[in-house]
């Protein structure tokens, strides 16, 4: 019905546009990379249409890559990397662990905690479950947890990565519609923080439900004994976020500076302790490339396929069509998140946001939702597909890590799923969560 609508409208949609899209999916069954898939059908799209000489594509591949925000991608990857081989993400577990052990699954709430103050640094959400599982799964299995239950914990708490600031989601969605990213962080901070406390919540209440650990035996004086303990033998692992955050929230620094001194601060810290050598930095450098080799293709091709639809008129022809089924503001909301998990369980976060972006935003302008808002309501309903099959990334990396099966680690995510959709709903309709931390300017 929304395609016979779309083709009814002044844009008519033909086969210029439903080759190119088939041909995409065909592609990506085929497990060919996401990036080359996205390539050939805009190119396809492109050719078939006859609307941008084929020549500009190279020009455009460049063009779109060539942003100083996204110099922030890298470093704070590369920031990541260096913080897991100094060893620095272990005095992070310390801390949290000892704010949470006098708490009835206390070890259960440090990983979800540990897992969002990595997310603090390195922007990515397989990196913080990679890098949190293998420190955490199996001390969460000897507590008493069944380690498909604590797969989906970590996954869960990884979804983190790109939900609290600094995010590398938020660059590219601030890249794409032209929007500050320092202005987003800010703005990413309360729900991000809303959806860790949704995270850890489940986790109560699944242990409450399934007494999977014990604790919360500690006496005020003990806990606070072991909480100094932690912050003296770790406060110097809490410089490399204070930096992020400050540099950033004052508006000393941008996300690409930020990210820069994050990674000299790391380094430099890692010399210190005695826990980085110069013979670590080939195989840190490598691994930090091949991450962010995966997600620069991708934002490379996904914007010329970005052009061709706007040139086709999709976006326009797609707000007449569903505003043509609704006009409830209500319901049409509810239509673009149902649209984004969808798409977040079938594809990964930074092609989403090149494709979607452009199409549902005139959407959520029709319907008078705030720009910054509904960047918020689309990554963090893009971030539960992290967790969703088929293709919850952060499944795979825990299922990778461990070799449990990734339908068990999936049906144990279920409870986070549900919190953090209400989180989800929450953004949507109250505005207040995404813009408080705002100027006016921006409410």
């Amino acid at each position: 019905m929304l395609w016979q609508q779309l083709q009814n409208q002044a844009v008519e949609l033909g086969w210029d546009f439903y080759v190119p899209v088939m041909l995409f999916v065909a592609l990506v069954s085929f497990a060919v990379p996401i990036w080359a898939s996205i390539g050939v059908a805009a190119i396809t799209m492109l050719v078939m249409s006859g609307e941008l000489p084929l020549g500009l594509v190279g020009e455009s591949l460049f063009d779109g890559i060539d942003a100083f925000a996204l110099t922030a991608v890298p470093l704070f990857i590369l920031t990541g990397d260096v913080l897991v081989r100094t060893g620095l993400s272990r005095k992070f577990l310390n801390v949290a662990e000892a704010l949470t052990c006098w708490t009835k699954g206390g070890f259960g709430s440090a990983t979800v905690l540990v897992c969002g103050m990595f997310a603090a640094i390195s922007g990515s959400d397989a990196a913080g479950a990679a890098a949190v599982g293998r420190m955490t799964i199996d001390r969460l299995v000897e507590s008493g947890y069944p380690r498909p239950y604590a797969c989906a914990l970590v996954a869960a708490g990884a979804c983190t990565g790109i939900l609290i600031p600094p995010s590398i989601a938020y660059i590219i969605i601030g890249l794409v519609l032209g929007i500050s990213a320092s202005t987003l962080f800010l703005a990413a901070l309360i729900p991000g923080i809303a959806i860790l406390i949704s995270i850890l919540v489940t986790n109560l209440i699944m242990n409450r439900i399934y007494a999977y650990e014990g604790g919360g035996m500690l006496s005020w004086s003990e806990w606070l004994d072991q909480l100094a303990v932690a912050f003296r033998s770790g406060w110097y692992a809490f410089i490399v976020p204070g930096i992020i955050f400050y540099g950033i929230f004052s508006g000393r620094l941008t996300p690409t500076e930020a990210g820069a001194t994050a990674v000299i601060v790391t380094i430099i810290l890692g010399f210190i302790l005695g826990t980085l050598r110069l013979s670590d930095f080939p195989a840190m450098l490598v691994s930090s490339a091949k991450v962010n080799g995966v997600i620069l293709p991708i934002i490379a091709f996904s914007l010329p396929l970005a052009q061709a639809l706007a040139i086709l008129g999709v976006p326009q022809g797609f707000v007449f069509a569903v505003t043509s089924l609704t006009d409830n503001p209500a319901l049409l909301i509810l239509l673009m998140i149902g649209i984004l998990i969808a798409a977040g369980c079938v594809m990964e976060t930074t092609p989403n946001i090149v494709i979607l972006a452009p199409i549902l935003k005139p959407l959520a302008d029709n319907i008078g939702m705030n720009e910054i808002q509904f960047c918020i309501m689309m990554i963090t309903a893009l971030g539960v597909g992290f967790i969703t099959p088929p293709l919850g990334l952060n499944l795979f990396v825990v299922s990778g890590l461990t070799g449990e099966s990734i339908l068990k680690i999936a049906g144990r995510a279920v409870p986070f799923v549900f919190f953090m959709l209400l989180v989800v709903l929450l953004i949507a309709y109250i505005p207040a969560i995404s813009t408080t931390l705002l100027p006016e300017i921006y409410k």
